[in-house]
């Protein structure tokens, strides 16, 4: 393998987003994959773009996921352009539903924790919601439109960047699987991969929820797999226009007049085989949203693992290893964080600072003894109504 300026480990969404644009930067780049790049997480999501917190631990990277979707129409347009293949970025904005009679001061606390952080967010009565979008049931008590929010076809999207990334100088390397990093005294010389030392002067870690299986990563890569099922519905009858989202789960149309409805988050380990269970209770909120969908056709049944951290925030910067820098964890949020990951990666590694602050995502928080002064590391775990998620 030719020399490179920066060899990437992953292939998923966040990985061939950093290698286009470093590749823009005209940086020598490979991108290492175990498998065809783009066939994990990437390929398992539902490409909802919504920078909404979903918990108080989430409030924290609002900032970099408002950043990211204003940057989003320019960054499909020019993975579209370079490959010639249209990713379905659609802005059709998120309608959030409430069932429970004491809708009135949930509605209100969520309108104003979102305009507190700068994310549009209209209170709307149920007769409003079901004007604007006449698949919902009946039953609902009031809703929130997040008009800027998006979705994106995540699979395609994932193929479009590599292949742009490719057509930009960028080397694609499917099959070479990263065993571990090339560590010579307090640098990082490049990686290994079936047992051959491939020299770069960086090395940027995207593998997602295997990036803790690369040896010598431990200190930096506190992640683990959050299994997320969902079912793709051919609903002839029950057009949705809107993504609809609810306690219990969220549905995203489809330019194709699929409904995905998703999703579980599941701590099984390595295990992506659907279940019963799962099934069943992606289908139950489904129908509780839009009971049109009763007739809806099911056409795909998936499970993808997220990559998840203690905190549920990403891992994201510079290490104390000279030349390894950590894009990984980003959990619920990795289709919405590609643009700004990759944008952060390209501003650290060509003049050794950033535009946003991404301190708080340091991979050094989880290292022994790294800490922050009256914080502690916790154990990665299930948050309170975790039923839903943005893939």
């Amino acid at each position: 393998m030719k020399a490179h300026d920066v060899l990437i480990a992953g292939g998923g969404l966040i990985g061939s987003s950093v290698a286009l644009e470093l590749a823009g930067a005209r940086l020598r780049v490979a991108l290492l994959d175990r498998q065809e790049p783009g066939r994990e997480a990437s390929w398992a999501a539902a490409g909802i773009l919504s920078p909404a917190p979903e918990s108080p631990s989430q409030i924290a990277l609002a900032p970099l996921g408002r950043a990211s979707l204003a940057s989003y129409p320019g960054f499909v347009a020019n993975a579209e352009e370079l490959s010639g293949v249209c990713a379905g970025f659609r802005r059709q904005g998120t309608l959030e539903v409430l069932f429970s009679k004491d809708a009135a001061p949930k509605l209100s606390t969520l309108v104003a924790l979102h305009r507190g952080l700068s994310l549009p967010c209209e209170p709307l009565r149920a007769a409003e919601a079901l004007e604007l979008e006449p698949a919902l049931s009946e039953e609902i008590s009031a809703a929130a439109l997040r008009p800027d929010e998006a979705t994106v076809d995540n699979r395609e999207l994932t193929r479009a960047v590599l292949l742009a990334a490719k057509r930009n100088g960028a080397e694609i390397c499917p099959g070479k699987n990263v065993e571990a990093v090339w560590r010579e005294n307090n640098r990082c010389a490049g990686l290994i991969v079936a047992g051959e030392r491939i020299a770069a002067g960086n090395v940027v870690i995207a593998a997602g929820c295997f990036s803790a299986g690369i040896e010598g990563l431990a200190p930096y890569a506190a992640v683990r797999p959050a299994r997320g099922q969902i079912v793709a519905l051919r609903a002839r009858a029950a057009a949705i226009r809107h993504v609809i989202w609810s306690e219990r789960g969220y549905l995203v149309p489809r330019k194709d007049g699929m409904v995905l409805a998703g999703s579980t988050v599941e701590y099984a380990g390595f295990e992506k085989e659907s279940t019963a269970a799962g099934i069943q209770a992606i289908l139950g909120a489904a129908l509780e949203m839009a009971p049109k969908l009763k007739d809806a056709a099911i056409a795909e049944i998936w499970s993808g693992l997220r990559p998840d951290t203690p905190d549920h925030l990403p891992i994201l910067g510079p290490t104390d290893l000279e030349g390894l820098l950590m894009a990984t964890g980003h959990f619920r949020n990795g289709i919405l964080l590609a643009p700004v990951t990759a944008k952060l990666v390209r501003e650290w590694l060509t003049g050794k600072s950033v535009s946003l602050d991404w301190d708080r995502f340091t991979p050094m928080r989880f290292a022994p003894g790294q800490a922050r002064k009256g914080e502690s590391c916790p154990t990665a775990s299930p948050q309170a109504g975790d039923s839903r998620t943005i893939p």
